[in-house]
């Protein structure tokens, strides 16, 4: 666990634009970072400190979405980024285009500029400046987690014994429609997943793919970063609930799922006797707490006594996978879960300190650092 964080290690980074080609067909999906365009450069995480109308200095998270054409709209967050000091509050909605390599976002009385390799700078509509946002590189604390000693590992990007229709990338991912070979019932998972780049695409058809436990409970993936948080965003149980949390990082960085899955009870007469239940973190924060399942979601087979495999949806984007994981909880004790973030966790009544100051005990923000 490479720092002591609520979830994330947060690395600020440079853009760099010169060099990039766009390669691919950027509204089939974009999987690498050397075939996107230059608005990807721009669309990511800001985070600083600025001024409200009060006079007083507050931490703000910025999340910038390109939109394909060099436009953008953006999500304006109190308090910091999502899982890392956010509030809750309401947020506001930016929008905006690229202008060469300038992008210019306006809303609700607030002016940012966005340049190569420069703070964001903020300004009221008068053009007085407010402060500026540092752009961010965050990274699930879960990410690279190492399977337990009474774990099986189903994909380490090379032996794929114990799963069906595997198909692997030359770099060793795994691809979308393969499913278990075993059925499961009871379990934790781990899995990282990584969405392709698809600045065109809306709605379900930008990233789409799923992991179906049991064939039956659909947990969401989609390129939900930075959208206000809807039913069937990613990590939502389809067609059910959406997650507490919009936690989704900008596409092309990987993404981690912590899964613990409960499977329903059924007596002799197989008629349910007990629902299941189920507790997703996303990027290391909780954001359904041992939910209980009322049935199957979306298209999802029929709710029964018979345990069936995980099947990593296949809808047609180029979605991938990586160092996925499960202990099986009828066959060993399950280990301990992994860390869980205080912030989705702790009922925080102060405000997060600003950047580089010393974590707050109770919400414990981004660590950061200057951009060199």
């Amino acid at each position: 666990m490479r720092l002591i964080l609520p979830f994330a290690v947060v690395v600020c980074c440079t853009l760099s634009l010169a060099g990039q080609s766009v390669a691919q067909d950027l509204k089939k999906g974009v999987t690498e970072l050397a075939h996107v365009d230059t608005d990807y450069h721009f669309q990511g995480e800001y985070y600083g400190s600025v001024k409200s109308q009060e006079g007083f200095n507050r931490v703000i998270g910025l999340q910038v979405v390109a939109m394909g054409d060099g436009k953008f709209d953006a999500l304006w967050y109190q308090g910091g980024l999502p899982g890392n000091g956010y509030d809750g509050s309401k947020t506001q909605k930016l929008s905006g285009q690229r202008i060469e390599l300038k992008v210019e976002l306006s809303g609700e009385g607030l002016m940012i500029e966005l340049q190569a390799g420069r703070p964001a700078t903020v300004k009221n509509s008068g053009g007085t400046f407010l402060g500026s946002l540092i752009r961010q590189h965050r990274t699930s604390l879960t990410e690279g987690a190492r399977p337990p000693a009474n774990a099986v590992v189903l994909f380490d990007g090379k032996v794929t014994d114990r799963l069906k229709n595997a198909k692997i990338t030359p770099e060793g991912l795994l691809e979308i429609g393969a499913e278990t070979t075993e059925p499961v019932q009871n379990f934790t998972l781990h899995a990282e997943f990584r969405i392709p780049y698809m600045p065109y695409a809306r709605a379900q058809g930008r990233g789409n793919s799923g992991f179906y436990l049991q064939k039956r409970y659909e947990v969401q993936v989609l390129d939900s970063f930075g959208l206000e948080l809807q039913f069937n965003d990613c990590a939502s149980l389809y067609r059910f609930k959406a997650p507490d949390l919009n936690m989704s990082f900008p596409p092309l960085r990987w993404q981690t799922y912590d899964i613990d899955f409960t499977a329903p009870k059924f007596d002799v007469d197989n008629k349910r006797i007990a629902k299941g239940h189920i507790t997703v973190r996303h990027n290391g924060v909780i954001v359904h707490n041992n939910l209980e399942l009322d049935n199957k979601t979306g298209g999802g087979s029929p709710e029964g006594p018979n345990p069936l495999p995980i099947l990593f949806q296949n809808h047609g984007n180029p979605v991938h996978f990586r160092n996925i994981w499960l202990v099986n909880h009828d066959a060993s004790s399950p280990p301990a879960s992994p860390e869980t973030s205080t912030v989705a966790q702790a009922n925080c009544s102060s405000p997060c300190p600003p950047a580089c100051c010393v974590p707050n005990p109770c919400c414990r923000p981004l660590r950061l650092r200057r951009c060199r």
